[in-house]
């Protein structure tokens, strides 16, 4: 738009009479004086005239209805009674709420259902379960808390109702789940209703299930959860367990006294020590709250927001040990122990290791780590413990993680040295087999990179188990000092050559002979021989193993592997 103005405006005034008329007319403005000469000009903003950025102060204000709700959220807020209230520092625990805001503080986002069995004779603040949405260590997450003061946490119809809802919702948005537990279990007395209705609390499970391997379930144990409280854990992938403070069975001591007569603790029943040594059931334990929420906060920074997602990758750092001590770490003598953390705090990043269920099945290490930035799961057999030999548990955990990583789109790093897998009555009727196949079956079912390195020995189905050549690792390298064989000198000599050997009287020819066939048997399965044959790929200097990884692992980041088509395998 054209504007004629007197030739009398200064060049600011006439500036400022263009840029108003635009804001005005919402037009373009060009200033012209008699005889057309342009003197201004202002080109329009988009700056509507009656929009402003200055707030519009008026005389409104929150009514009274307002302050009402304000009041009643406030006493939800408050949880129950006091008197259970003034009972949780007794147990070391915190109040739900002030929970909550240890773990989220200003991130908490917004809480669901807040008004469960408000209107109820008995009222129920939230009805003992707190649901909702949160940032945690920049992640956006669901979660749920029981409030222990309601009833001991214990669950009815409608918490199990915001239960269901926050599960259906993290299968739409693809986010983690937070489990925050504290409960006694089903509410008995109100059990018409939840329990067995296809809406019912048997619908977590079904709910777990369904989640399992599509988002990361989180569980935190922070009191007794007994009966169907104790599914929620087990369910979860990964679960943690605090200290003199928490526990998980599948029925009380009281119950359990009924049933069969035996007087047992809670603490000696379900109690970490039992879940962490034992049953394997809890990955980590805390030492407290504060210490739960740092071990979570480590773990998730392993892990993807869902199974279409790749796990978070961070600016890589050097190991905490040099990668030239490597070698010297590993005992020539195939019998002799060490610690294979040794050899991990050599190659992966300096501070980067997180151990699951450390106390169960010592034999294999499951830890999360790094190698340059990029998260890695790493399994490892443990020649401190038993020499490295594989138990049913040992081999259970393995299976466990490894499907896990596999689901979560982690790559695995597979650190040999093994006799293999543990003979005898005993692990027979642990299950040596059963727990066996299920190892076997997720090394070789997982789709993600995977690098198998023969450390030292790899004896039997151990190199089977620990991804060898045949279960299609990205790569198979060797140490010098591997070995591949069906089994180790000692055991193979005794088992061909036993009866010729006793035939020979003289003890020192006897000796002397068994050295010879003992030293051609490791010629034999040297990893010289094995890449001579190219049965690995590569022999690795042990100085180079972080940087040989680091490369491999980056180069196959994004290799694809189809499994055939099937509904599922039938090895659980």
């Amino acid at each position: 738009m054209q504007v004629k103005i007197s030739d009398d405006a200064t060049e600011s005034e006439a500036q400022a009479i263009a840029e108003a008329l635009a804001t005005h007319f919402e037009d373009d403005i060009t200033l012209v004086v008699d005889g057309g000469e342009t003197v201004s000009s202002a080109t329009y903003d988009g700056t509507r005239q009656d929009e402003s950025t200055d707030p519009v102060e008026d005389d409104l204000g929150p009514t009274e209805r307002e302050e009402a709700l304000r009041e009643e959220i406030a006493e939800i807020l408050e949880g129950g009674p006091e008197k259970y209230k003034e009972q949780l520092p007794e147990e070391g625990k915190l109040f739900v709420r002030d929970r909550i805001d240890l773990w989220f503080g200003d991130d908490f986002l917004f809480e669901d259902g807040k008004f469960a069995e408000f209107d109820a004779d008995d009222q129920l603040p939230a009805d003992g379960l707190i649901t909702g949405a949160a940032e945690f260590e920049g992640r956006d997450l669901h979660f749920m808390a029981n409030d222990y003061t309601v009833k001991r946490g214990s669950m009815a119809a409608k918490g199990v109702e915001k239960f269901l809802r926050m599960q259906q919702r993290a299968l739409k948005t693809g986010r983690p789940v937070l489990y925050l537990m504290d409960s006694s279990g089903g509410r008995i007395d109100q059990q018409t209703g939840f329990f067995a209705n296809r809406e019912g609390i048997g619908k977590f499970y079904y709910n777990h299930s369904m989640l399992s391997g599509r988002v990361p379930q989180i569980c935190v144990l922070y009191g007794p959860c007994i009966a169907g409280a104790a599914y929620t854990p087990v369910f979860a992938d990964f679960t943690v367990m605090v200290r003199d403070m928490s526990a998980m069975a599948i029925a009380s001591p009281r119950m359990v006294e009924m049933v069969t007569g035996e007087e047992i603790s809670l603490e000696e029943l379900g109690g970490p020590d039992i879940h962490a040594q034992h049953s394997g059931s809890a990955d980590l334990i805390a030492d407290d709250e504060e210490h739960a929420r740092e071990l979570v906060a480590q773990l998730i920074n392993y892990l993807p927001d869902n199974a279409d997602e790749d796990p978070p990758q961070t600016s890589g750092t050097a190991p905490k040990r040099s990668p030239e001590g490597i070698d010297a770490v590993v005992p020539e003598k195939p019998n002799k122990g060490y610690d294979m953390f040794d050899v991990i705090e050599r190659v992966v990043d300096a501070g980067s290791t997180l151990e699951l269920r450390p106390e169960y099945g010592k034999e294999i290490i499951t830890s999360f780590a790094r190698i340059d930035g990029r998260p890695i799961g790493v399994i490892a057999n443990q020649p401190a413990q038993r020499a490295g030999a594989i138990f049913p548990d040992a081999a259970e955990k393995a299976a466990q993680f490894i499907w896990t990583c596999d689901a979560y789109n982690i790559p695995l790093l597979y650190l040999c040295d093994t006799p293999g897998f543990m003979a005898g009555s005993g692990v027979e009727k642990e299950g040596i087999l059963e727990q066996g196949k299920k190892m076997i079956y997720a090394t070789s079912s997982a789709t993600v990179p995977k690098q198998s390195v023969v450390v030292r020995k790899a004896y039997g189905a151990g190199i089977y188990a620990m991804s060898g050549p045949a279960y299609d690792p990205e790569s198979t390298i060797g140490l010098p000092s591997g070995e591949i064989a069906i089994m180790g000198p000692e055991a193979a000599i005794n088992a061909v050559y036993a009866r010729k050997l006793s035939e020979i009287d003289d003890e020192d020819e006897r000796q002397q002979k068994e050295q010879e066939l003992r030293e051609a048997y490791r010629e034999d399965i040297d990893i010289h021989r094995m890449a001579s044959e190219v049965v690995v790929d590569d022999i690795v200097p042990p100085s180079d193993l972080r940087t040989e990884l680091t490369n491999r692992f980056a180069f196959y980041e994004t290799v694809e592997k189809d499994l055939p088509d099937k509904k599922h395998g039938t090895i659980l």
